[in-house]
């Protein structure tokens, strides 16, 4: 059964778009992230413009953020406190990013842009990921391995402005998630991504917080994150297909409950090497459709002036 998209001006089977944002939610819940980095280029391999793809995967990943969050709220496992400095810093990085995708738009550049910021991004985080997840794995195997701190005390730690994160028994500096959320909220303009991806990590080693509140929080945040880039791509630049973002939405609410009640049945270093594996096949995915050649040699394109 197809249906026609009028933004994306092309034909999507119903039953696909649903089980897109079925199986994304359902690692929305699981990861602790929006699942941008996966649907955006998901779309874009099914046809869907690049900038259609960014600008109405920010609205699904609202959804899907909202149901997993409600999931890990019940569980205790939502600093919100901390989500609200980054939120700040999301509000402040998101409108500078629309900004800067509205003038890539401009200069034709913009779907170029969109593609290798997935390979660059994803190729470095889930590497890095990866290779701590494993060492943690093979480190908590041994026997005579020890039980060390998650992150190392750095001169990050010692900025101005600090304060006192209860629930995740942290005291430092609110200028270091802020900057974590401004550099998150421009990749959600430019990606299309919740940026859990890179929070995730960057709460837990960054910050120094517990894994499961990482990824309550994380959530927290995308929530209110995306829902700005969706507003402003919507008045600015157009981009958002609203019957795309709701067959994405329905799909997303379900899977991500599902997938929240999974993420307690795993340890914390098994939960991130899964998800740099995730990231890895689609930077590898990506990197092949820019080297490939394509099956068309030759385009038209009309000039405008």
């Amino acid at each position: 059964m197809h249906i026609y998209l009028p933004i994306a001006e092309m034909s999507v089977n119903i039953f696909l778009i649903l089980g897109m944002g079925g199986a994304v939610g359902f690692l929305s819940g699981l990861f602790g992230v929006g699942g941008g980095f996966l649907m955006t280029p998901l779309l874009i391999f099914i046809g869907v413009p690049p900038p259609v793809a960014v600008g109405t995967e920010a609205n699904q990943i609202v959804a899907s953020s909202v149901s997993g969050v409600l999931a890990h709220w019940q569980r205790g496992n939502v600093d919100f406190k901390m989500g609200f400095v980054l939120l700040l810093g999301g509000f402040f990085g998101s409108s500078l990013g629309v900004i800067l995708f509205k003038y890539l738009q401009n200069l034709g550049q913009l779907d170029l842009v969109i593609k290798l910021s997935y390979v660059i991004f994803l190729g470095i985080i889930g590497f890095l990921m990866l290779w701590e997840s494993s060492r943690t794995i093979i480190r908590s195997r041994s026997a005579a391995a020890r039980r060390g701190k998650l992150h190392q005390h750095n001169w990050l730690h010692g900025l101005p402005l600090k304060m006192r994160f209860r629930k995740s028994k942290l005291y430092i500096s609110a200028i270091l998630p802020f900057l974590i959320g401004a550099v998150i909220g421009v990749l959600s303009a430019i990606m299309g991504v919740g940026g859990g991806f890179i929070m995730v990590p960057a709460m837990i080693y960054l910050l120094g917080m517990p894994t499961s509140l990482a990824i309550g929080t994380s959530l927290f945040q995308i929530i209110f994150v995306t829902a700005n880039v969706t507003f402003l791509q919507a008045l600015t630049v157009q981009t958002v297909d609203i019957l795309l973002a709701v067959l994405l939405l329905t799909g997303a609410v379900i899977g991500a409950q599902f997938g929240s009640k999974y993420s307690v049945r795993m340890r914390g270093e098994q939960l991130r090497a899964l998800l740099a594996l995730l990231v890895l096949s689609v930077c590898v995915k990506m990197i092949f459709d820019l080297t490939a050649a394509p099956s068309d040699l030759y385009s038209i394109a009309l000039l405008m002036d």
